[in-house]
């Protein structure tokens, strides 16, 4: 049995991951704003929860868009791979990410 050489790869599985990655994020995004607004209309829905309630389904969807685009890309990559996530992006994910958390913390206090 030989060893595989190390300097071979195969570039399409790192783009593949990374989408899968992606795919991944997004559902467990939903599942946060789905919870989200569980909690807020089961403790008793009040005007300040479902006000955050219906943030978290916005911050969800701007989440959303931001993965889908990056999906996208990867996805119609050409032989040169795909490109770089920008700075932009990177920051619109992160943000999202960190309001929905907040947003979801504030419905469970």
């Amino acid at each position: 049995m030989t060893e595989p050489d190390r300097d071979s790869r195969d570039p399409g599985l790192q783009p593949e991951r990374t989408r899968l990655a992606w795919r991944r994020t997004t559902l467990a995004g939903t599942v946060v704003a789905v919870l989200a607004a569980r909690t807020a209309l089961q403790s008793g829905p009040t005007a300040a929860r479902i006000l955050t309630c219906a943030l978290c389904a916005a911050l969800w969807l701007g989440f959303l868009t931001v993965a889908h685009h990056r999906i996208r890309t990867l996805t119609t990559a050409g032989s040169g791979g795909p490109a770089a996530l920008t700075p932009k992006h990177a920051t619109a994910a992160a943000g999202y990410t960190v309001a929905l958390a907040v947003c979801a913390a504030a419905l469970v206090l």
